[in-house]
């Protein structure tokens, strides 16, 4: 049997290193090396996408790959790519990073410098582990084999732009077309996806945030289904345990929640923090909500500027909804392109609050009248994102077109430059 190794590597040496050891392994058929964990990710994707058997059947991942840490990023290939053995390379092979790495769901770990006699070994085990997983396949539902939803993260400029509302009706669009849709609440402090949707629930994203695999069945747990069809994953009732859900948590949440729904519609509010800043840095698509006027404007400028600063997203890969458009505002849809350098979705959300009032006082916000301008603008803004499930025909449903173009949901930077280290917004 024929091995396909891929490894990860993003030291230059390393990598001349490890790909000569493996060119010596009997009945290996190594891949040239990726540089970076987006790279591996996307690389892993593509082939899942196109089958199963397209997949390596291991994965080595070197100790200095970026820019998600090599434990993190073990831990993201096990759950989106479970037929996958992973092995990690390392200087530190003692008992503490043999634990954190099995911890990860790494199938072995190789000391540095390398051995052929160890790589051989390690190899040879990990694949034979895989070939077994792979038989099974297809058995049982929790077993995951493609490469994951698509996340869709939504941002508000400031408060009270009607980011959780757009949120909410994205997820319910969604639903709507036949499509398996979770909606998150990662506005952690402040979330009111609960109220908005008459929900009184015990679990919420908090509750995931210590866990370090998290299964389907633990997954389950936490989700509140709710009567639309929705999958909720909520804000925790207690602002303070918010901060229980820092970057790492949020990677391991998003990655689990993705492998398990088609659509996954993240309300990420309108505070920066390192959980929402990683929901927005993974997402295929990230939204950013304003209204048109000067204050609104500016804050989605800072905001923009800020997730480029900070390496999250660049502003040409943000799709900017304007929410409370009147035909006869000063600041249109264009200018708010030219400001932000976003991309401006060409479904502005029309101003009818009469039409909101009642079911958001009452908090069913889903008995929203489907007569309701707002409402069609807002399903019809899903239809735009790719989110709703069409069929099959010249335009692709995994397509966002406007007036000025368009643009392909794809997996975070594929078919771009390796990205750069990201900074923590901790």
């Amino acid at each position: 049997m024929t091995t396909r190794i891929l490894p990860a590597v993003g030291d230059p040496d390393a990598a001349r290193s490890i790909t000569t050891l493996l060119s010596q392994l009997p009945n290996a058929e190594p891949a040239a090396p990726v540089a970076d964990s987006t790279s591996l990710l996307d690389t892993l994707a593509r082939l899942a996408g196109e089958s199963i058997d397209e997949l390596p059947e291991v994965v080595l991942v070197h100790e200095r790959i970026g820019p998600v840490p090599a434990l993190e990023l073990i831990r993201e290939v096990a759950l989106r790519f479970p037929a996958v053995g992973v092995v990690l390379v390392t200087t530190d092979a003692g008992p503490a990073v043999f634990s954190a790495a099995m911890d990860s769901g790494a199938r072995g770990l190789i000391g540095l410098p390398l051995s052929y006699e160890e790589l051989a070994a390690r190899v040879q085990a990990a694949a034979q582990w895989s070939v077994g997983v792979r038989r099974h396949l297809g058995k049982g539902g929790d077993v995951f084999t493609g490469p994951g939803g698509t996340v869709v993260t939504v941002t508000g400029a400031k408060g009270g732009v009607g980011t959780t509302f757009a949120s909410v009706h994205l997820a319910l669009a969604a639903q709507a077309s036949g499509r398996r849709v979770a909606l998150v609440d990662m506005d952690l402090q402040a979330g009111d996806v609960a109220s908005y949707l008459d929900v009184q629930f015990r679990r919420s994203i908090a509750d995931l945030a210590g866990i370090q695999d998290i299964s389907p069945r633990v997954l389950q747990d936490a989700v509140y289904d709710h009567t639309t069809g929705l999958a909720l994953l909520l804000a925790p009732g207690e602002g303070e345990r918010g901060e229980e859900v820092n970057d790492r948590a949020a990677r391991q949440i998003v990655s689990a929640v993705r492998n398990r729904y088609e659509v996954v519609v993240v309300d990420c509010g309108t505070q920066m923090n390192g959980a929402n800043a990683a929901a927005i840095e993974m997402a295929d698509v990230a939204v950013l909500v304003t209204t048109p006027d000067v204050v609104a404007v500016r804050a989605a400028k800072r905001m923009v500027r800020m997730w480029e600063r900070l390496q999250v997203r660049k502003a040409e890969e943000t799709v900017t909804v304007v929410n409370r458009y009147t035909r006869n505002t000063e600041i249109q849809p264009s200018l708010i392109e030219k400001i932000t350098k976003t991309r401006v979705a060409r479904t502005p959300v029309p101003a009818n609050f009469k039409e909101l009032q009642a079911v958001v006082d009452a908090g069913r916000v889903q008995d929203l009248d489907s007569k309701s301008v707002v409402k069609q603008a807002l399903w019809g803004l899903a239809g735009e994102l790719g989110l709703v499930k069409v069929p099959e025909g010249p335009e692709k449903s995994g397509k966002f077109r406007n007036d000025r173009g368009s643009i392909g949901i794809r997996r975070r930077g594929a078919g771009s430059a390796p990205a750069g280290p990201r900074r923590r917004t901790e």
